[in-house]
């Protein structure tokens, strides 16, 4: 037997203002999306397969001293990739850690941008090379896992 991870499901607390996000920032497509009442979701996808869905029944912000998610990574293929989604993030306004694109450790070759969702839902985008000649954050410590 073996497993894969299929998709995330999301819980936010405005579908439109998530949706915007993921799709403006990840490139992702909305294949699937309901409006009834306060039953309101979105599926985003990407090539065709379902990554995240969108579920609004949540108040509040995202609890990172809770137990569950810390954090929702995403692998691209580049550097360049990865800073072309930063200067979206910023251009959106998203919180925004670290000071660019950092190593997930001091030395080790990849790396990326640590960022959180309009409900504070911490997230990552990295490349798995191309990072090992950049500053960790916290020395001794991986940047992906701390903040």
């Amino acid at each position: 037997m073996s497993f894969h991870t299929d998709h995330v499901g999301l819980n936010v607390t405005d579908l439109n203002k998530s949706t915007e996000f993921y799709t403006r920032i990840f490139g992702f497509t909305v294949v699937a999306e309901s409006h009834d009442g306060d039953r309101r979701s979105a599926f985003l996808a990407q090539d065709g397969a379902i990554v995240l869905t969108l579920w609004q029944q949540s108040s509040g912000r995202f609890d990172v001293a809770g137990p569950g998610l810390h954090h929702l990574s995403f692998q691209v293929a580049d550097l360049d990739a990865v800073r072309e989604a930063e200067a979206v993030i910023k251009e959106v306004g998203a919180v925004l850690y670290y000071d660019g694109v950092v190593p997930h450790a001091e030395g080790t070759p990849s790396g990326g941008i640590f960022f959180e969702d309009p409900d504070g839902i911490r997230l990552e985008i990295f490349a798995p090379e191309g990072a090992a000649d950049l500053r960790a954050p916290t020395a001794g410590a991986p940047s992906c896992g701390f903040f």
